[in-house]
């Protein structure tokens, strides 16, 4: 081939590449669309180049900007398991279909896998259906704003379902068996996240009781040396490697204590921003029903911060998605850790609290109260099955409007009689308070003005009030029911075959634990 000639491959090839129209992962193969929405379609292009988007029977029309992007709105479609094409001048996607989308996020319990919940076997042979759509972002950590990310859209069949979120994929299952309807799940869930790392910069440092949070990373940011760490690391495995080399020489066992291999902190999962920035921002904006979450875990020790840092987080997401406020459902903290003989002062229940608080601060929230489902040798509770549906009580109820219980009680009004306290509840229902296992309520502890706690006698009096007391306090002053890491409680609200937990409570607003941190 002569130089010419090369020249104008070259020149053509050059050109092809320039006007190639692409798009990020979350539009492809196999997704879903949100129903009854104005969905975004969006990419980069060659600037000023034009962008031809055709779907159904709509079609549109753009222009990339100076530096390449454009974006598209289609007009709303309705609900379809008729799978439709989506053309963007060369580029085809197929097998798409309209239905409901959902964002699964939050830390390990979110993460979690159908894999390793309850029932694997049985999950995952079950697990085969076309008309409900996963996708799942790597785990990214960094303050530069990503607009795309490596993964794909799959239908649902027990290869694909076995290594997602257990708790989304068993919500989204729910949903589409109920509605009858197609259901896109996205799962950017992060083990161990803390929920600042979800939120933006700009945002948490308006924040004053984020501060000694935000203080101490910037005070790591500016001394991290993660090369140097690395160096120290192989220095100190070197060392273990010849002293289990000795011992292996000499016929004896190994020595444990193998050093752990540093993880960059810089681009971990605590880090203020990284998550918001790495695994939020690429799908940013594109069409969804709602999110439900699962975390809380790694703020524990700052719950009093998590009343606002929370709060906070939600609200960001929802300005940026700019969608108004799509609805948001949490799972609360599950039961953990060793029971305590006595009431004592905990941080769980602090942030328990902080969750159950922002039902109150924000529209279109709910919440899952799962203080029945956990292990106290485990962090990660294997009934996955209970706390998905929980979660999908929430959204059946709220968002589809069908008529099923899905409220947890919460604590209402507390009044003194003597040396007795009466509690009534609200969001009973159409049913009554319930003692599981036993007759009487457990779980309740009391105090008079010295504000020691001590455990209290309960019993119920009313569909929705419970009288407690106890012998060793004259005048109460304050109640609590299962305030702690891992409480023994027992009430429900029980409405024919459905049993829902009451939401861990206090009547005081003594000083918390937490506060400071």
């Amino acid at each position: 081939m002569n130089v010419n000639r090369m020249t104008s491959v070259f020149i053509a090839v050059s050109i092809y590449c320039m006007a190639e129209v692409k798009t990020p992962s979350i539009i492809g193969n196999n997704m879903v669309l949100q129903q009854n929405h104005k969905n975004p379609i969006w990419g980069w292009a060659s600037p000023n180049q034009t962008v031809s988007v055709s779907i159904d029977t709509q079609s549109h029309k753009t222009k990339a900007d100076s530096k390449g992007n454009w974006k598209v709105t289609l007009a709303p479609m309705k609900a379809s398991t008729k799978a439709k094409t989506l053309r963007i001048n060369d580029l085809k996607y197929e097998n798409i279909l309209i239905g409901e989308v959902w964002l699964c996020s939050g830390q390990s319990n979110m993460g979690w896998s159908l894999g390793n919940a309850d029932d694997k076997d049985l999950e995952t042979l079950a697990a085969k259906h076309p008309h409900l759509r996963l996708i799942s972002l790597p785990q990214v950590g960094t303050q530069e704003p990503q607009t795309d990310f490596d993964g794909k859209w799959e239908t649902t069949t027990p290869e694909t379902s076995i290594d997602f979120s257990a708790v989304g994929y068993l919500f989204g299952r729910r949903l589409h068996q109920i509605l009858d309807i197609p259901i896109g799940l996205i799962d950017n869930a992060w083990g161990g996240s803390a929920c600042e790392a979800w939120i933006p910069r700009d945002r948490l440092n308006q924040l004053d009781v984020a501060k000694p949070y935000m203080d101490q990373w910037k005070k790591t940011e500016q001394s991290y040396d993660f090369a140097k760490i690395q160096l120290d690391f192989s220095e100190k495995l070197k060392v273990w490697q010849t002293k289990a080399t000795e011992a292996r020489n000499a016929g004896k066992k190994a020595p444990g204590g193998r050093p752990r291999n540093p993880r960059n902190q810089m681009t971990g999962q605590h880090r203020p921003a990284n998550l918001y920035q790495g695994v939020l921002n690429p799908i940013i904006g594109y069409g969804i029903k709602g999110v439900i979450w699962y975390q809380g875990e790694s703020n524990s020790n700052r719950a009093h911060a998590y009343r606002e840092v929370f709060p906070l987080m939600i609200q960001s997401w929802r300005d940026a998605w700019k969608q108004g406020d799509f609805s948001f459902y949490w799972v609360q903290l599950a039961d953990f850790q060793v029971e305590m003989d006595q009431p004592v002062s905990e941080n769980w229940p602090e942030l328990r609290e902080a969750q159950t608080f922002t039902l109150d601060k924000l529209n279109n929230v709910g919440e899952a109260v799962i203080i029945d489902v956990g292990e106290g040798r485990d962090i990660h509770p294997r009934n996955k099955q209970i706390v998905a549906n929980r979660l999908a009580r929430n959204a059946l109820a709220r968002d589809y409007k069908i008529d099923i219980p899905h409220q947890s009680p919460r604590y209402k009004s507390m009044k003194v009689k003597g040396s007795k306290v009466i509690i009534t509840f609200e969001h009973v229902g159409s049913g009554q308070l319930y003692c599981f296992d036993v007759r009487d309520p457990v779980g309740f502890a009391i105090c008079g003005e010295d504000k020691k706690f001590v455990w209290a006698d309960a019993k119920l009096i009313d569909k929705n009030t419970v009288e407690i007391w106890s012998d060793q306090i004259k005048e109460p002053t304050a109640v609590r029911y299962a305030w702690m890491n891992n409480p023994v409680c027992n009430l429900y609200r029980k409405d024919g075959s459905v049993t829902l937990p009451v939401t861990p409570f206090r009547t005081d607003d003594f000083p918390m634990i937490t506060r400071g941190n």
